[in-house]
């Protein structure tokens, strides 16, 4: 298993030398570095292990104005060898790098109390009792400590051994298939061109694979890998590597980027975090507070915004939202550290609990619901990792109600939960089988939990009532007229999924080519029904010479808006057929008179008015308006002045 060893402690405590005599290794390369005696960037050494692999080793900063270096340095170590000088003790950022790894979720690691030459040895036995007290309540209480000597080799094949029997038997940590590699390093090589180096947090990589680096999404391939010096065909989580990236300059990455495949990760200017602020800050962190934020090697301007509360004090945890000055990008789960602008130090830290979240509106009716939800995330996730499916679908359920009509894809989900391809698509299963979410796009893999879908359902039926309330004597209504309103904003395919939905229930019926409610039925009020049947008489008895509908409505004393419904729906019922504007035919009547120029195509090539008055007898009044209503219809095609029969 691949892991990386992370230096930690006090500026001048000797990490940089304690490397070296390990290792062979100067970590400190800049000019800068060498002239002031003091660790400015990021070293990277490693140390051979017993099988052929390597265990990398990050040595960071330990100047106060280095602290980002440190924090950048430390967010892909897997255990930390906390350095402290006997001559010095426990300093003040040794304080607030022991703070640091705990907010980063590293939990283990040792002590190597070095300088040890330069004290006599009652001293160290001093020093190491401060040095336990110091340590009580934290994550290296009880943890072993390495008196050594970086001048004269005391100690150190103690403590070799120890980081070797360390690296063989830690924990391995949880990591998910989503490949992640943050950049610490960017520089360019002769023959080879950009170069950027880091620790893979998850996943893996090919020589060859396209990648991008987020979030600026800019694209690449990786043209070659290397580990240690060594080239490699795959790079894996937990060790630390070399890409070289392909077309792109120098100038365009910079630390922070991350590294990823295509797809796989979701720009965001908001997270929710699980926030704790540390029980050594020196005042509260108040409602909206700008803070430094710092994920993975990366460093941004942010606010924090509490829903539940003005301020965070010292030693408490909450729910809160970041809202960042760029784009970010991360995955559930992650270890974030906040510091405040002044004094420039670390005060709260925090674990992502969404890195896409929802809308938290005050007059949100749902809000309490959401908010209990995203508190209980952690603890769905920790039950989902040690569990079966039924836990993991117990977070995938949770996730996917935040999600609400939005729903999510599986690539999503993978960022929303925290799981792998294989424990997320299992609780997806077992989901589905129990009609609590639906795949309502099997090719891209979209799903949407049940609760949400249920609500678009009913929503698309409070429409279609709403429809026929405002217009009862219309039987139907299109799809687009049904889907107004409730699917702003929704993909078509998931609107069919609704329709579909409804008419497999029963709840739509077709009528026509459109929809209704299932249960709707066209009933004429006593005045709609007599006026109905009194538009209906006038144009029987009118036969092949109907009137004018203006005329008809103003010898019946009713309004062309009154009437407009109940003649809609004798044209529906096929009792008239509006010909043109104002004039309506019988349907039997035009029936009839449609017959009749079928059995003059019969014989004829083309029909024109005069033959259509020698068939009809009628003025041309009516005789234009009917040749017109076949064309529209379909029945004939104009040619010049004349019509021929499209049946034929």
């Amino acid at each position: 298993m691949a892991v990386v060893l992370g230096t930690a402690g006090h500026i001048d405590h000797g990490k940089t030398s304690l490397v070296r005599a390990l290792t062979g290794i100067d970590c400190d390369r800049l000019e800068e570095e060498k002239r002031r005696g003091i660790t400015i960037e990021l070293g990277f050494a490693w140390v051979d292990l017993p099988g052929g692999e390597r265990l990398g080793i990050v040595d960071v900063p330990g100047h106060e104005r280095f602290v980002k270096n440190m924090v950048a340095g430390a967010a892909g170590v897997d255990f930390v060898m906390l350095v402290i000088a006997a001559d010095e003790g426990v300093m003040p950022q040794t304080r607030e790098h022991l703070e640091i790894c705990s907010l980063l979720g590293i939990r283990n690691g040792f002590v190597a109390l070095t300088k040890t030459d330069m004290v006599e040895a009652d001293w160290i036995a001093l020093v190491k009792e401060d040095i336990q007290r110091f340590l009580q309540g934290t994550f290296l209480e009880n943890a072993p400590v390495f008196p050594v000597s970086s001048a004269t080799g005391e100690g150190l094949d103690a403590l070799r051994a120890h980081i070797l029997q360390c690296a063989a038997e830690l924990p391995p940590r949880r990591r998910g298939d989503i490949f992640r590699l943050p950049v610490d390093r960017v520089f360019s090589m002769k023959g080879h061109g950009t170069v950027i180096t880091g620790t893979v947090i998850s996943g893996a990589v090919n020589t060859g694979e396209e990648a991008r680096f987020m979030p600026p999404d800019l694209p690449t391939r990786a043209r070659g890998l290397q580990r240690h010096g060594k080239p490699v065909d795959t790079v894996a989580a937990g060790q630390r590597c070399a890409v070289n990236v392909q077309g792109l300059e120098v100038t365009e990455i910079e630390r922070g980027f991350v590294l990823a495949r295509p797809g796989e990760l979701f720009p965001s200017r908001r997270w929710l975090l699980r926030l704790t602020c540390l029980s050594s800050a020196p005042r509260p962190l108040r409602q909206r507070v700008e803070i430094h934020f710092h994920h993975g090697t990366r460093e941004c301007p942010a606010r924090v915004v509490f829903r539940d509360r003005d301020k965070l004090a010292p030693g408490e945890t909450a729910l809160a939202e970041v809202r960042f000055a760029e784009d970010m990008v991360g995955v559930f789960g992650d270890h974030c550290v906040l510091r405040a602008y002044s004094p420039l130090r670390t005060v709260a830290g925090g674990v992502l609990v969404s890195p896409l979240p929802p809308e938290l509106r005050r007059k949100d009716p749902e809000l309490a619901d959401k908010l209990n939800l995203l508190r209980n995330l952690p603890g769905l996730h920790e039950r989902a990792c040690n569990g079966k499916a039924e836990e993991r679908a117990a977070l995938t359920r949770a996730v996917l109600l935040l999600r609400g009509r939005d729903g999510a894809d599986e690539a999503r989900l993978k960022v929303l939960t925290g799981l792998p391809a294989s424990a997320l698509e299992s609780g997806l299963n077992l989901l589905s089988s129990k009609a609590e979410a639906l795949c309502w796009d099997k090719e891209s893999r979209l799903w949407i939990s049940q609760a949400a879908f249920a609500d678009l359902l009913a929503a698309c039926l409070a429409r279609a009532a709403d429809l026929h309330r405002k217009d009862p004597l219309k039987p139907a209504f299109s799809r687009n007229a049904l889907s107004a309103g409730w699917s702003k904003n929704l993909p078509p395919r998931l609107i069919q999924k609704v329709l579909d939905a409804a008419l497999k229930q029963g709840r739509l019926a077709v009528e026509g080519e459109g929809l209704r409610l299932a249960e709707h039925k066209v009933t004429l009020a006593a005045d709609q029904a007599g006026l109905r049947q009194k538009l209906l008489e006038a144009h029987k008895r009118a036969g092949l010479t109907p009137p004018n509908a203006k005329d008809v409505l103003e010898e019946l004393g009713v309004s062309a808006r009154e009437a407009a419904p109940v003649l809609r729906l004798l044209c529906e019922e096929g009792a008239l057929v509006k010909v043109k504007d104002g004039l309506y035919y019988d349907g039997a009547a035009l029936g009839g008179i449609l017959e009749q120029v079928r059995h003059w195509f019969a014989d004829h090539e083309n029909l024109d008015v005069g033959g259509l008055k020698e068939i009809l007898g009628l003025s041309r009044k009516y005789l234009i308006a009917l040749l017109e209503y076949m064309d529209n219809e379909r029945i004939t095609v104009r040619v010049g002045d004349q019509r021929r029969y499209r049946g034929r």
